[in-house]
């Protein structure tokens, strides 16, 4: 089975907790990225939550490229994501890319999320990691 289907068959069936095959806890949203074709992707995300709004980073492992889910973003206002809850819920978001210190500030909290964010810096070799807002 592919990986990310198995987080979201997880995600879904467990009321949003992942802790398998890698341990996210309830720090996940399933972001249905909008395609140029109109279909939609699912794509499981680590997210941190602040000020009523999920984000989520652009960190593709540490590539030097962007994920394609950024692009898709970025052409998006909205979108729809599914998040942790007894059931989990499906939300309609706006978009939002953050910028500046704003961008700088939320890294460092994905930074003290998980030590994995701080080695995908190091390894983009200088590509700045997008960071989305999806606020309800």
């Amino acid at each position: 089975m592919d990986f990310n289907q198995q987080i979201v068959d997880t995600f879904r069936a467990n009321g949003g907790e992942v802790n398998e095959p890698m341990r996210f806890g309830t720090n996940l949203v399933l972001v249905h990225v909008p395609k140029k074709d109109g279909t939609e992707r699912v794509t499981p995300l680590a997210a941190v939550q602040q000020d009523g709004a999920w984000h989520v980073a652009g960190s593709a492992g540490g590539s030097p490229r962007h994920p394609a889910w950024v692009f898709a973003l970025r052409r998006a206002d909205r979108l729809t994501i599914e998040v942790p809850g007894d059931p989990v819920e499906t939300v309609p978001v706006s978009v939002t890319e953050v910028t500046g210190p704003e961008r700088d500030a939320m890294w460092e909290r994905f930074k003290q999320f998980s030590s994995g964010f701080a080695e995908y810096e190091e390894k983009a070799q200088g590509r700045i990691i997008p960071i989305f807002r999806l606020a309800a």
